[in-house]
């Protein structure tokens, strides 16, 4: 039976566990320079109605280092940008590709893409979700804490995909998550009521990002408007302005806590220059581990 990655929610303890064995061992595999083509003749589709740069070369690089091959279909050049719908493009890639990927506006269309292809399926981002994304940074927390178990993330800035998926991961994983976000921006109200009730060491929504930064473990934001909200983006910056990841949210956290940014940053707003290019960053070592952990996704799907 084929499977797909559409949110983290649906991943069980032992799935995670894989996909970090598997992202270890093809990163020490690359690093050696081993071939690991363990994807010969496979061929992935990856459709793309979002810009993107990490997304886009880290699963084009990573088929190629598998041994398979990446195709671009950016919508407004295929049948869908010219109202093909979506079961009809599903049935029919299915009979070409090994695989889709894709980056959309709506989780619907990527979930009815998956429910009508006979191919997996992975979700390379939506506006609700972005599960290769916080897969990668989970992968990165373990691989420079040791562990993530029982340590507290927190999440400043806008409730938007990012936020939602970490609630995600947090309703499934044994963290601890606290949230800074300003009113009327929080996270999907779905995603955090059942996240808060499932999360075993508790998920917890603020208005103070000082507060929310007590203890802090590792430190995470993402910009203030995202893709398809750049008409917002003065206003947001007024709105957001108290939540910028600087050296005063810094001394709220523990002495050694890990700072990241799923990029790109917006250096001067949601996080300062000195913070982003300082000595707790390891922004550019977990857009890295995109690499690592869509390769193993890729394996395992595949």
């Amino acid at each position: 039976m084929k499977k797909d990655l559409l949110s983290i929610y649906e991943l069980e303890t032992a799935d995670y566990d894989i996909i970090w064995k598997k992202a270890a061992r093809l990163k020490k595999l690359l690093k050696e320079g081993k071939e690991h083509a363990s994807l010969k003749g496979k061929t992935l589709g990856m459709i793309f109605d979002k810009s993107s740069t990490r997304t886009r070369i880290s699963f084009e690089v990573g088929m190629y280092q598998l041994g398979g091959i990446a195709l671009f279909l950016n919508s407004r050049d295929t049948q869908i940008g010219r109202g093909e719908i979506i079961s009809d493009s599903a049935r029919m890639m299915s009979r070409y590709l090994n695989g889709i990927m894709i980056r959309t506006f709506a989780q619907d269309s990527v979930e009815e893409f998956a429910r009508c292809a006979s191919i997996p399926v992975i979700n390379g981002l939506t506006d609700l979700l972005h599960p290769c994304q916080i897969l990668s940074d989970l992968f990165t927390i373990k691989e420079k804490k040791g562990s993530y178990d029982k340590l507290k993330i927190t999440y400043i800035g806008d409730g938007n995909n990012v936020a939602n998926t970490w609630i995600e991961a947090a309703a499934k994983l044994p963290i601890e998550l606290a949230l800074a976000c300003p009113e009327g921006y929080d996270p999907d109200k779905q995603i955090m009521a059942r996240g808060t009730k499932e999360a075993k060491e508790g998920i917890t929504l603020y208005r103070d990002p000082l507060e929310a930064a007590k203890n802090a473990d590792v430190l995470y934001t993402d910009v203030w408007a995202s893709m398809g909200q750049e008409s917002e983006q003065e206003e947001r910056k007024k709105i957001f302005k108290n939540y910028q990841i600087n050296k005063r949210i810094l001394k709220e956290a523990k002495k050694d806590v890990m700072v990241m940014h799923c990029l790109p940053a917006h250096r001067g707003e949601e996080i300062s220059s000195d913070v982003i290019d300082g000595p707790q960053s390891v922004v550019i070592d977990q857009a890295e581990n995109r690499l690592h952990v869509q390769k193993a996704i890729l394996e395992i799907l595949l």
